[in-house]
This record gives C-alpha cells, structure tokens and sequence, in this order.
C-alpha cells in the first residue's frame, strides 16, 4: 500500500539489499517521496527478473531522484520510470548529468539490439522478445535530469534539503547528505531539530590514481553504507607483479591480451597504468584498443573535468586523458576490423562483468584461443559471465553458443573503485560524531554481515542493520 506522505520519516529498501546491484532507497519526509538512486539489476537470473517486475513503490508518487553516480547499478532502471508515470525531477552532479546520457543510451540502445538480435535467432523464451526500455525512455528521463554542484544545498520542501559531498569512486561520484525537519538552520549550521541522513552510495579508495579520496563522512544520525567488499581486503601487491608474467608470455605467443572493463572510470584507470608501464619499460610496448564507443564519450568528458577537483592533479596534457599512442574504435565497422586482428596487442572493452556489449564479439573470437590471456578487472556479481570465467568454467553462454575456454585467465586484483572494508571503516571514522544507526547494504554473501560485525565492535551502542529486500523501517 502506498504510504501518506508526511507520515514521519520512513525508510524502505527496494534494491541492494542483499544483492551489489539494483541500488533503490526511497526516504518518505516532510511531504516528499525521494528515492536515492535507481539501479538496474544485473547477476542470476532471479535478479535480472526484478528488473521487469512491481518495484514495491509507486514511482508515479515519486517527487524526486536523487542519483548518486553514473554506473548502471544505480541508474540504469531510471527510464524505466517513465512507463510507471514518474515527472519529478532526477537529480545528479554536473559530470554525472554529462556521464548519464551515455550510460542510459547505451543501455537503452544495447536493450533493443538484443531484444532484436533475440527475435532473429528465434532463441528467447518470450515471443517477441522485448526490450526494458527503449531509447524513447532514455531520453523522455534524461529530460527530467537537473544538475547540483557538490557542497550545495538543494531545497526540495521547507523542511528537506540535501547537498553532494564527493565520493572518490568514479568521476562525478557523490554521497548525499539529506537534512529533515525544520525550520532549516543556515549555511552548513544544524537545526537540533533536523535529522541527518547520509547515503553512501558507491565509496572510493584512498590513495589510488585518477580518482580524488572520498571526502570525511559529517556528522549524522542514519548513516547507509555500501559493504561490496565488506569482508575483504583489496589486494595491495603492484599491478606489474600480479600481470607480468602472464603478460610477457602472452605477447611471446603474439596472443591478445582481453580486458573486461566498464566503460565509465575502470577502462580509463587500466588504458593510463598500462600506459605508464609501457613507457616505463615494465611491459612490451603494444597497441592499446578500446572498443567501446561510451568509453570514448567517457573520456572525452574525463578530459574536459580535468584541473577541477574531481581528479587527480596532473592527468593527461590539460587537454586528453589519453597520450595517442592508446586507439579508439567507435564504429561498428572498426569493431569488426579489431575483432579479426591477431596479437600481440591489449584489447579494452566493456561490459566489465561480460553481462553485454562489444568484449561478447571479443570473447567469442579470442576466448577459445589458449594463446591468449582475459584478464578481469573487478567485482565480478554473481551470475554474471565475469565471475563463470574467474569460477573456472570451462564453457561460456553467448549469443546463443556455447564458446569454449582455451585462453588463459587472470584477474587484477587491487583495481576495484569500491572500498574495501578497511577503507570503509577509516571513512565511517572519519566523522567527527557517530550515526546512531547504520545500514549496511549493496553487498552479498557475507560481505554485509563482516562489515556489520566490525562496525559493532569500532562503535559500540550503535545500531547497526542488514536490511532485506523491501524492507521498511521508521526513522523518527
């Protein structure tokens, strides 16, 4: 049933809980339905049917999405909105506004490819096949997109507000600070009548290329926090000694070297290391490919917010990320061209978890090939052909054929743009009083249930809570 709005301050959790993806938190208070970000659901099959089904919300009540960053975990289910009736306003910062039309395109557009491509093979359970959403969702949800700096306040009722504080995890990345109660006390001041509540979202590293470290987590009262790697460590050993071996052997065999990589902040961060060991000398000097015609529009706006504070100082030449010795293929038809050539070269392309894209067209040439190495670059969700691979199977599903594996395959560890649960732990320590109740969400296995376990025993007396899918609970 559809809450009152105004009814106290109710919390409810309809996505990454449980699960890394689908991320969709909606806070009710003060007269406003705001649900924090609105990821597509990816990994087993049970998953991606949540995608297609009720959101246990009415998003034609909604009067405002707030989107914490780019990637489709958080964003990707937004156009799907469109057909619930939602017309309030999506929220985001300006480099995820210019990141957000490239993502929801994209997936609109791979959508409708595979729906198509689908009915052409005759090889989907539903007659026709059908896309999530189409472009004309996209773009009617991309209408709605308002942009918000970080560290300013945006008024949505006179007694919520909430502002962007800089999350370190991709470019444009933010945690949300949202105040309720009032009357609102001014500048950064506290009314002791207001309720703070942070939501996380996707938190960085500290200390790692391209991207700046999250910024301190005020003072709050409800605090949400992602535990993707709640039970581990990232592995800190030098990228070279993790790939030089299986590198160096590859291009003795003139073999490729395939890398899995999501478009936005991962394919960009992995082009400049192997860039930089090249040059260095560390590793053979080969071409360097991406495939991905987002990954191209990312860096370009990668390039334009360089000098801003969003990224590290120093990248690029003021004008490109990228020296010209990386090559980038937009079209189709310089895809195919890639896809026929031998080694010895690195091939960039995304999806990162192997759920779709142009890296499917790589595989199924380059995978059965014991001459060449798939290297993985991340967290690979459950159910997704990214974590088959790094699983062992000896077989991939793709296009309807089974490809053989014969390459070999490693995985980088120590790239990922999520913290690990050390870097979790320094950031919730950051704040100067702590929340009386935590969240913990956008985790599986036991990831959610180690980092709540630590954060019991770092903060004693607080609430610390895994919530279930659609769970609600009232915060005052």
């Amino acid at each position: 049933m559809q809450r009152v709005a105004g009814d106290g301050i109710h919390l409810s959790f309809h996505g990454a809980a449980g699960t890394v993806t689908g991320s969709r938190h909606l806070l009710e208070a003060g007269g406003r339905r705001l649900l924090v970000d609105c990821g597509m659901f990816q990994g087993l099959k049970e998953l991606r049917l949540r995608n297609w089904a009720d959101p246990g919300f009415e998003p034609g009540f909604l009067h405002d999405v707030v989107l914490t960053h780019a990637h489709i975990d958080h964003t990707g289910w937004t156009p799907r909105l469109m057909k619930y009736g939602f017309k309030g306003t999506i929220h985001a910062t300006p480099p995820t506004v210019e990141l957000l039309e490239l993502v929801l395109m994209d997936a609109a557009r791979l959508q409708e490819e595979d729906a198509a491509f689908a009915n052409k093979k005759g090889f989907s359970r539903h007659t026709p096949a059908e896309p999530l959403y189409t472009e004309m969702d996209a773009l009617a949800a991309l209408k709605l997109v308002r942009a918000t700096q970080f560290g300013k306040w945006r008024v949505l009722s006179p007694t919520v507000r909430f502002r962007y504080r800089n999350a370190g995890h991709i470019l444009g990345s933010a945690f949300v600070e949202v105040r309720v109660g009032g009357p609102q006390a001014p500048a950064d001041g506290v009314n002791p009548g207001e309720l703070t509540i942070i939501f996380g979202g996707d938190l960085g590293r500290y200390g790692v290329p391209l991207h700046v470290d999250p910024e301190p987590l005020p003072p709050c009262d409800v605090l949400v926090v992602e535990s993707t790697y709640g039970n581990r460590k990232h592995d800190y050993k030098p990228v070279l000694e993790q790939i030089r071996a299986d590198f160096r052997r590859t291009m003795h065999k003139r073999g490729v070297v395939l890398i899995p990589a999501f478009a936005v902040g991962r394919t960009q961060a992995i082009a400049l290391m192997l860039r930089g060991l090249m040059e260095d000398g560390d590793l053979a000097e080969v071409p360097i490919h991406i495939d991905s015609p987002m990954a191209i529009d990312a860096t370009a706006i990668y390039s334009r917010h360089l000098g801003d504070g969003n990224l590290d100082p120093g990248l690029g030449d003021g004008h490109s990320l990228f020296p010209r010795q990386v090559h980038l293929h937009r079209t189709v038809h310089e895809s195919k061209m890639l896809t026929s050539m031998d080694g010895p070269r690195v091939i960039i392309a995304s999806s990162g978890m192997m759920t779709g894209g142009r890296v499917l067209h790589h595989l199924v040439r380059h995978l059965p090939n014991p001459r060449n190495l798939v290297l993985l670059s991340g967290y690979q969700a459950l159910g997704t052909r990214g974590r088959q691979l790094q699983d062992g199977a000896r077989h991939l599903r793709m296009h309807g054929q089974d490809v053989a594996v014969g390459a070999q395959v490693g995985t980088i560890e120590g790239l990922s743009s999520h913290a690990d649960a050390d870097e979790i732990m320094r950031w919730v320590g950051t704040c100067k009083r702590p929340p009386r109740r935590i969240f913990v969400v956008h985790g599986e296995g036991d990831g959610p249930l180690a980092l709540k376990v630590r954060l019991e025993a770092s903060l004693p007396g607080v609430d610390v809570v895994i919530p279930t899918h659609g769970q609600g609970v009232a915060l005052a």
